[in-house]
């Protein structure tokens, strides 16, 4: 076959499929809008892969969306495909997006060491040093919390008592297993209406173990007066719906948290998103300022369950 046509992303590691096609007129510099092979290989590929395809094209720095296949491979760990790209020329102290070149970008992850870094070239401040460190912390207390299906209201600031009045909520003088709070349908008008709230260093995580409730506009936006709420939903069918509000008003940025950089990010909020992704729930958590020192918040049980009064959670103004 002359094309890529049916590449499954685990084929991009397989160098005799790669070579097959490349041998059969498959072109290493499509035109278009698709992903080019280089871009699709750094992320998801194979550095045997990575470096037959960066000996072919034109232009080993290409961009696509504004991204470079050496930016790609950082921002997706692939700390091996990175090397192979830089090998074959690519520049990782180039400037790419909101002003971070790779290079610097690593230097704030797991693998600050991946390139040499020449010296004219800026390393962090302090506070990007700071945050990639917090991250590291933050990643490993959380571990890999399972919650499909569940929802999270990150706010920051405030603790759940305040959580409580600003909702309206009741108390639930119950001991905390979820079998204790729900009964019937977990999906019905009451138990929709219940969630868990739990107090962490720079504010608090509101919970639903079992469905949205957490991260409706109504309850996201009610938490966020004065102060910034993020709101994540797993769900199942799918994946991650997050939603951000700051004093009441909705944004249309940081929906697609653990996603990494984009285009539309000040520098601050490339690294954020640099540091945690391909992790949501991480991402959710240190955009509101929260510091929880394990996943209990988020896996539960929370240190209180709240009972919110009857009301349509999901009517707010459209977002800006």
């Amino acid at each position: 076959m002359a094309d890529w046509t049916g590449m499954a992303l685990r084929s991009w590691a397989d160098r005799t499929e790669v070579l097959a096609r490349l041998d059969a007129g498959a072109d290493p510099n499509p035109a278009g809008r698709s992903t080019p092979p280089l871009h699709l290989a750094a992320r998801y590929g194979s550095p045997e892969v990575v470096a037959e395809l960066a000996g072919r094209v034109d232009d080993v720095e290409a961009l696509h969306s504004g991204r470079g296949a050496l930016w790609l491979a950082v921002t997706a760990g692939r700390s091996d495909n990175a090397r192979a790209l830089a090998a074959a020329g690519a520049d990782p102290w180039r400037p790419v997006l909101a002003g971070w070149s790779a290079g610097r970008l690593s230097l704030a992850g797991p693998d600050p060491d991946l390139f040499t870094r020449p010296a004219d070239e800026p390393g962090l401040s302090r506070a990007e040093a700071a945050a990639g460190a917090e991250a590291r912390r933050l990643l490993a207390a959380l571990g890999t919390p399972w919650i499909e299906g569940a929802s999270l209201a990150c706010v920051a600031g405030v603790d759940a008592a305040e959580v409580a009045r600003r909702l309206g909520a009741v108390r639930l003088d119950v001991p905390g297993p979820i079998s204790d709070v729900v009964g019937g349908n977990p999906l019905d008008d009451v138990n929709l209406r219940t969630v868990g709230a739990t107090d962490v260093p720079g504010g608090c995580v509101v919970s639903q173990p079992w469905a949205f409730g957490a991260s409706t506009p109504g309850v996201v936006g009610r938490l966020s007066a004065g102060t910034t709420c993020y709101g994540l939903y797993a769900n199942p069918k799918s994946g991650y719906q997050a939603t951000a509000a700051h004093d009441g008003v909705f944004e249309r940025r940081h929906l697609s948290p653990g996603g990494g950089p984009d285009v539309d990010h000040t520098p601050e909020e490339a690294l954020t998103a640099y540091l945690h992704h391909g992790h949501a729930v991480a991402h959710c958590l240190a955009l509101a300022g929260l510091r929880p020192a394990d996943a209990r918040a988020v896996t539960g049980p929370p240190d209180v369950w709240l009972r919110l009064p009857e009301h349509d959670y999901w009517a707010w103004p459209e977002p800006v």
